[in-house]
């Protein structure tokens, strides 16, 4: 039996809609998941982002040898197929997954060694990890807008040019396999987790689904990857942009926007050797001593939620909240 749709707006953020920053904060507060109209506004033209589907897949499908050149390190770097656990508690093996994780750009120029293709497309990913990060910003100051603090509260703790962060672009792979797996133990391709950051934007392909999110109810329910139905009728439309709510802007809220757990699993197809996965996530994250204490407005003071983060009397910054989930996906002491 076919799991329900998750029912999750699509919404214009160009000037022309003046309700934007209202019905952003809406779908945060209701499911933490929304969708970004991919027009002008959102600055991520379809063929920008085709190019970078093109360079991952290139990645992904050449020769191990290329890939060990640059291991996981720091959060950034090649991630080998069930090297991770995202949901230690509950998994019994490792995600079934690979990923390439890009730290900042400076100056154009990367702050990691980068294989090929990346390497020879230098310009092309700087200019992609760029552009995202004027989307995330441009979505924050919309819920700055919405929270009626001042609008550059949020944009402010993630300027790249004050300092480190721990934002990643990540590159992902979810290959088809045969039906062998066991059907409720094994059909997970990467395990139940909310998001560490701040925000995440979602880039995926069409007819490659896979995401799922967990109702209040306690129930799973599939994300559509084109929730305005415009294929196969014109396959041409750039599919809206998914963004969701992470852990920080949770607890800089109180709670009030919600950062949903998720998770990604075999859609039948792909357990009879069908279609591959691929997206694109860009994990926005503030500075790293950003520190996680609620924001000055007024409904968020009103929200009856739990706001900030403390730890034996310290409140934590960005950084420490990192770590430690890191920590629980790598089975590594934070």
């Amino acid at each position: 039996m076919s799991k329900a749709s998750a029912d999750i707006p699509v919404i214009d953020i160009s000037p022309s809609n003046s309700e934007a920053a209202k019905q952003i904060l809406a779908a945060a507060e209701n499911n933490g998941f929304l969708f970004i109209e991919n027009n002008a506004a959102a600055g991520m033209p379809p063929a920008k982002v085709d190019e970078m589907f093109d360079l991952s897949k290139k990645f992904f499908q050449g020769p191990v040898e290329n890939k060990k050149e640059c291991p996981t390190q720091n959060n950034r770097g090649w991630v080998s197929m069930q090297q991770e656990t995202l949901d230690p508690g509950n998994q019994k093996r490792g995600d079934f997954k690979e990923a390439f994780n890009l730290g900042e750009f400076a100056n154009n120029k990367p702050n990691q060694p980068l294989p090929k293709p990346f390497s020879n497309n230098v310009n092309t990913v700087a200019d992609f990890s760029k552009s995202c990060h004027a989307l995330c910003n441009r979505i924050l100051e919309l819920f700055a807008e919405a929270l009626d603090i001042p609008s550059d509260w949020f944009s402010s703790r993630h300027d790249q040019s004050n300092g480190a962060s721990g934002t990643i672009m990540r590159l992902l792979y979810y290959p088809s396999v045969s039906d062998n797996l066991a059907p409720e133990e094994d059909d997970i391709r990467a395990g139940a987790h909310s998001d560490y950051g701040t925000l995440t934007l979602l880039f995926q392909l069409p007819s490659q689904p896979g995401l799922e999110i967990l109702t209040p109810s306690g129930t799973w329910s599939s994300v559509p990857v084109d929730p305005k139905n415009t294929l196969p009728i014109d396959p041409s439309a750039p599919l809206p942009i998914l963004v969701n709510i992470g852990d920080l802007m949770s607890y800089w809220t109180n709670g009030l926007l919600k950062s949903t757990v998720h998770r990604v699993i075999f859609p039948k197809e792909a357990r009879k050797g069908g279609e591959d996965r691929y997206s694109m996530a860009y994990f926005c994250h503030p500075l790293d001593e950003a520190e996680l204490v609620a924001v000055p407005s007024k409904r968020i003071e009103q929200y009856k939620g739990q706001g900030g983060v403390e730890k034996g009397g310290k409140v934590l910054t960005a950084k420490d909240h990192l770590l430690e989930r890191l920590a629980a996906t790598y089975g590594t002491k934070a």
